[in-house]
């Protein structure tokens, strides 16, 4: 007798995936927060009318959120840690992108056991960083620095090979 998914046949294809994102985003609070972008969406909608703050109509990713980031290498060799997900990048309010990182890494944060005043100071960060960028006077040809932890997994990533850098990615999506 043949198995259920072989019986299935393409078909069924969908349905299985969708079972196995529901799987993995029952793990913890940051699956599902990392694995839901349509119901995020659907919970923006539902906000009240400027209930949220409106910035530019511009490139966001659409999928913010801490597993997005990471490190990217440049020509040059220079590494930076990045949004390295752009398959759901769409043109509008950059207010979506960080409220989504915010809450994926409240979310993450939580899950670490971090102090909630840690987790303050983070999302507190993200804004400030934000509104610094539009704000009058602001270089955008200066070089900002880099926290610590930033250039340690930057550091890491460019002494990694493919291989290693491959099965730690394989590692984060296969629990």
């Amino acid at each position: 007798m043949k198995n259920k998914q072989s019986v299935a046949g393409p078909g069924g294809r969908a349905s299985r995936l969708e079972n196995i994102r529901k799987g993995k985003m029952a793990r913890s609070p940051h699956a599902y927060v990392r694995g839901n972008t349509v119901r995020y969406y659907e919970w923006l909608e539902r906000a009240e009318s400027g209930a949220l703050p409106q910035g530019p109509e511009i490139w966001i990713c659409g999928d913010c959120h801490v597993g997005n980031f990471g490190p990217v290498g440049n020509a040059r060799g220079k590494i930076q840690i990045q949004i390295r997900d752009f398959d759901q990048t769409v043109i509008g309010n950059p207010a979506h992108d960080l409220i989504r990182l915010s809450l994926s890494l409240a979310s993450a944060a939580r899950g670490s056991d971090l102090p909630g005043l840690t987790t303050v100071r983070m999302v507190e960060r993200i804004m400030e960083s934000y509104h610094g960028a539009f704000s009058h006077g602001f270089d955008r040809s200066r070089d900002v620095e880099e926290p610590q932890p930033v250039r340690r997994v930057a550091k890491k990533a460019a002494t990694a090979s493919w291989k290693s850098l491959a099965a730690e990615d394989l590692g984060l999506w296969c629990k």
